[in-house]
């Protein structure tokens, strides 16, 4: 299986795609390169817009245009509008920190958002992972993160998955849906040594978990009991982040990087910071507004 190229968008560092059944849209960040993207699956229309900093992840919000989202900024939790590129601060992250900085997240089943950071000095394991519920305050999941990665939801709600990238193991937490607090941790799977890291994951409407592999120029398929069932072949080194979308939510599309790409190799991987997709023949499950 092998995705194919969708929007050849040149990201500097392309990310936190998801699905907006609400408007129809997929949507994804490209952080460095300071936009967020859109694509209308129907018609094949992308638009991008500059936004006030670097946005690592987003979700949309309940009931509002496409263009009003929650965001994690570098430095917090804001509300965007991006018709006017401005934000609406909620909330710092990690202050006392100058190194760290918001990376990866979504929304559980119930709307809120969970979103993680990552040490930019050497994946440093000080940063965390926190919850923003609708309308109450930041909450701690996480602590020693050196890079948050692949946070989603199994169906029911009740797992959460995480890695950190300063490793190689995909973990699941007992998750309670009701107050968005954690339980016990294992070990979903380890990805082989030097065959990449685990990066942005989705969940699918089997219960299984789709992860791009950092390095790795793949998307594996894991089942909730660890099983690797099914890799997609992405043909860039980067993949960083995946979701299920479309009309019938059966197509899933691939956000790549060219972060820290040499000049040698972007003209070997000319495609590196596209949009990819293709259709692995199973169904996804949308990712919640945030009704904030």
């Amino acid at each position: 299986m092998r995705a194919a190229l969708v929007v050849p968008c040149g990201n500097h560092h392309g990310e936190g795609v998801l699905w907006s059944a609400e408007h129809g849209l997929v949507m994804w960040t490209d952080i460095h390169g300071g936009r967020i993207w859109t694509l209308d699956p129907q018609t094949l229309r992308s638009q991008s817009f500059a936004i006030p900093g670097r946005v690592g992840c987003f979700a949309p919000r309940k009931s509002r245009p496409a263009t009003q989202l929650v965001a994690a900024f570098t430095d917090g939790f804001a509300f965007l509008d991006l018709e006017r590129s401005e934000r609406q601060d909620i909330a710092p992250f990690e202050p006392d920190q100058p190194t760290t900085r918001l990376n990866d997240g979504r929304t559980d089943r119930q709307g809120r958002f969970v979103a993680g950071g990552m040490n930019e000095d050497g994946l440093k394991p000080t940063s965390s992972v926190w919850s923003l519920p609708p309308g109450g305050a930041l909450t701690p999941l996480i602590h020693g993160v050196g890079c948050a990665n692949s946070i989603c939801f199994s169906p029911d709600g009740r797992t959460m998955y995480f890695a950190d990238s300063a490793g190689t193991d995909i973990f699941a937490y007992d998750y309670d849906p009701a107050t968005g607090t954690l339980g016990a941790r294992r070990i979903l799977a380890t990805l082989a040594p030097n065959s990449g890291l685990p990066d942005g994951s989705c969940i699918d409407a089997d219960g299984c978990l789709w992860n791009a592999v950092w390095e790795g120029y793949r998307v594996e398929r894991y089942s909730p009991d660890g099983r690797l069932d099914r890799v997609v072949e992405v043909p860039v080194r980067k993949p960083t982040c995946c979701a299920f979308g479309g009309r019938d939510l059966d197509i899933l599309f691939i956000t790549t990087s060219r972060l820290g790409a040499t000049e040698e190799e972007l003209v070997r991987e000319p495609q590196a910071g596209s949009l990819f997709a293709i259709e692995p023949g199973v169904r996804g499950l949308a990712d919640q507004p945030f009704p904030g």
